[in-house]
Formats: C-alpha cells, sequence, structure tokens
C-alpha cells in the first residue's frame, strides 16, 4: 500500500532543465512564487580576445524546488522545465541537508568546486573537523594527485569534489 503524504509537507526535488536555460527556469518558479534553489558559482571564462567573470550553474540542466504535493504540477508548468529528476518511477526527494551542503560549499569564496557525474569508487567515509567546511561528511577521492573530499549527492547521481587538506579531515568508525 502507498503511502499518502499530506498536501501541506514540503520536500526538496530535482528538475531536469532545457540546456541552457537554468537561469529563465529559476525565475519562472520565483514569478509563481515557488520556493527554488539554483546553484550558482563565479567563473573566470576565456574567450580569444578576452576573460571575464561569469555566473554559471554549479549543476547545469539542474535546479530545486521545495514544493508541496500541491505545487508539485504547478512547478512543471514551464517551457523551460523538463521533468522531475525520477527515481523507481517517483520524484527523487533531496534531503534538506544535501541543499544545505550545497548552500555550506556556495558561501566559501576560495573553494574551487568541481561537479562530475562520474561513478566515485566506494571510499572511506571521513568528516571535515577544521576549516570552513566543518561538519561536513563526505568519502574521500584521490584525483590527480591531490586529496579531496568527495560529497555524494546520490539522490541526483552528482558529487561534489572540493579541495581540503588532509590535517583538515578524520575518518568516520562505521556505526
Amino acid at each position: 500500500m502507498e503511502k499518502i503524504v499530506p498536501a501541506t509537507q514540503y520536500f526538496w526535488h530535482a528538475l531536469y532543465i532545457k540546456s541552457r536555460a537554468e537561469k529563465k527556469a529559476f525565475d519562472d518558479l520565483q514569478f509563481k512564487e515557488i520556493e527554488a534553489f539554483l546553484p550558482m558559482q563565479r567563473k573566470l571564462r576565456q574567450w580569444s580576445d578576452r576573460k571575464k567573470w561569469v555566473d554559471m550553474p554549479l549543476i547545469p540542466g539542474y535546479l530545486f524546488v521545495k514544493v508541496s504535493r500541491r505545487e508539485y504540477d504547478l512547478a512543471l508548468q514551464s517551457n523551460y522545465i523538463v521533468t522531475y529528476v525520477r527515481f523507481e518511477g517517483k520524484a527523487a526527494v533531496i534531503p534538506e541537508q544535501q541543499i544545505e551542503y550545497l548552500k555550506l560549499l556556495l558561501r566559501q569564496n576560495n573553494l574551487d568546486i568541481e561537479i562530475t557525474q562520474e561513478k566515485l569508487e566506494p571510499g572511506q567515509i571521513i568528516e571535515v573537523i577544521a576549516g570552513p567546511l566543518i561538519g561536513v561528511r563526505g568519502k574521500l577521492v584521490r584525483r590527480n594527485g591531490k586529496n579531496k573530499i568527495a560529497i555524494e549527492l546520490e539522490d541526483i547521481g552528482h558529487s561534489a569534489l572540493v579541495e581540503i587538506s588532509v590535517n583538515d579531515i578524520t575518518p568516520v568508525k562505521a556505526e
């Protein structure tokens, strides 16, 4: 028997967005007064004749919405939104903590954040014990000879890789 979810209970979901339309989709959702989160980061882009700082989506093609059952269909009513990210036929629910981790990452100006779709090999679970990301847990990954913490956003199949000093992490014992 399927569990009935009250119409007033809000959950975070990920939406697939048409190519290069993340900002327009975000604006549409804001106009409809739907709570949305579009993680953006500032990057220096090189053209043949100049360099320029631009704000770019951290995860191209994705946007997050916090909706109740009542607003669920309304969020899809945009020319820029394709569908909800689904697992087993249902819109994936993104835990509030993962959205907060993304917001925490974006508040750190000095971090070089890289988002990847590659599946990470299972690694040791660690926790950040010092620095701006204190308390964040993730999987330790070695990449290009550098130590990085991989904070897996399993519900959407992406990982955020952030460079962190080995001195600022500690292994987490299995619970």
